[in-house]
């Protein structure tokens, strides 16, 4: 093999690696794709509204009234994880993230945490709050711009990160009790849940990762 060829050689194959770890199909750093880029395989939409929820160009794009859209794949169920997001809001846009919840067909999901998602919507909960647990004013972010979201449980805690920054850092009590009838909000497992809030938002997702933790 002559040395042009080598060196064309190695060029084409440290390409082919960054290809791989770019559309998030290396797991030598043990996060995993949840999203195929292509399609809803191992989604699986409520039944209200699905027309809420379509695949374009590599994003989950949800846009339309509330709905639902959870993770159902080879990976679930989530305990101990490491999340990892890349999400874009429009003006006046909310939507969230939820964990350790569970498929439910309509309403709000009952079981588990969201993540909220929300840069310029009236609710003053703003990105990066734990939903109705730890509420964040002003996650550093502007609409029309990707950032990072990161979601990481081990144990009783949970940390939120934008962009690095930690947002949220919070150690749920021993004898924490539920939220109330409607909603647990309490540590445990489950799978993943993307919202769709309602007719007026437009939300992107790519680049959905996980790593499960010990």
């Amino acid at each position: 093999m002559n040395s042009k060829f080598k060196t064309a050689f190695a060029c084409l194959l440290l390409f082919s690696c960054g290809q791989i770890t770019v559309l998030g199909q290396d797991s030598k750093d043990g996060f995993l794709p949840l999203f195929d880029g292509k399609s809803l395989t191992g989604w699986k939409v409520a039944e209200e509204n699905p027309q809420s929820w379509k695949v374009v160009d590599g994003q989950l794009v949800c846009e339309g009234p509330r709905c639902h859209l959870f993770y159902d794949g080879k990976l679930a169920p989530f305990k101990n994880f490491h999340f990892i997001a890349e999400v874009k809001t429009t003006p006046g846009s909310n939507a969230g993230i939820y964990f350790h919840t569970k498929y439910q067909p309509t309403d709000w999901p009952r079981q588990g945490f969201e993540c909220q998602v929300n840069v310029s919507h009236k609710d003053p909960k703003k990105t990066s709050s734990l939903y109705a647990v730890e509420n964040v004013a002003d996650p550093g972010v502007k609409d029309n711009e990707w950032y990072t979201q990161e979601i990481i449980v081990q144990g009783k805690n949970v940390v939120l990160k934008v962009n690095g920054k930690t947002m949220v850092n919070y150690t749920e009590a021993e004898d924490q009790a539920p939220a109330s009838k409607q909603f647990q909000r309490l540590i445990g497992q489950g799978t993943f849940a993307l919202q769709a809030h309602d007719p007026d938002s437009k939300v992107y997702f790519k680049n959905l990762r996980v790593k499960k933790l010990d």
